[in-house]
């Protein structure tokens, strides 16, 4: 069996620190995959917060979170007539149309401090085709976001980053997130990064853990 995938780390690093209950924050929606997951880690009693720029990637995370919920409220319905645990509703997601630097703007004052969990995935949305792959996430507002995410955290929450160097603009952007990483204090907090040695052009995960 080989290694878990980036994007698999970075779900299973989040569902160790955000449990049932918490405030979670997709900075990059795209499809939506990562804000189902946050969703469903932290249930019905939690918050999510999905951002993004294009409308296109908004309305495929809204899609994707109402088929999820859909085909939870069937598979409650047989759960009951086969006398089976049906899984728990989603918690009620807040999509923003905005670019993710400006989390500390938009999350609601009363979970800013609050919040465990906070993901990354950087690069573009590929479902928005040729055209999309022109609109990518910049250093210079995703240094920011980060620079925002880690004063809403609370202390043990954690920031997952998946970075892209293959694609043109990515190299610059994954190497300038591992600096600022780095170059966090360690009274302040812990970061680690996962990566395929052999791979030096696929992505890689960078998370950092609030103390």
């Amino acid at each position: 069996m080989g290694f878990l995938s980036v994007l698999t780390m970075a779900q299973r690093w989040v569902a160790e620190n955000a449990p049932p209950g918490s405030v979670a924050i997709d900075a990059t929606a795209g499809g939506g995959v990562d804000t189902l997951f946050l969703a469903r880690t932290v249930g019905p009693s939690g918050r999510v917060y999905a951002f993004d720029v294009q409308q296109e990637a908004l309305e495929a995370t809204k899609l994707r979170l109402k088929a999820a919920s859909e085909e939870d409220e069937k598979a409650a319905a047989l759960g009951e007539n086969r006398k089976k645990r049906p899984r728990q509703p989603l918690a009620p997601v807040t999509l923003l149309r905005a670019g993710h630097q400006r989390m500390a703007e938009l999350i609601g004052p009363e979970h800013r401090g609050r919040v465990r969990a906070v993901m990354f995935n950087l690069g573009y949305f590929p479902a928005a085709g040729e055209e999309g792959r022109k609109l990518i996430t910049l250093t210079e507002t995703t240094l920011a976001a980060l620079e925002a995410a880690m004063g809403l955290l609370s202390p043990g929450g954690i920031i997952t980053i998946v970075v892209y160097p293959g694609h043109e603009g990515g190299g610059e952007e994954a190497s300038a997130v591992a600096a600022w990483s780095a170059g966090l204090p360690s009274s302040a907090a812990q970061s680690v990064v996962y990566r395929f040695q052999q791979k030096p052009d696929a992505p890689y995960l960078i998370a950092i853990q609030k103390r």
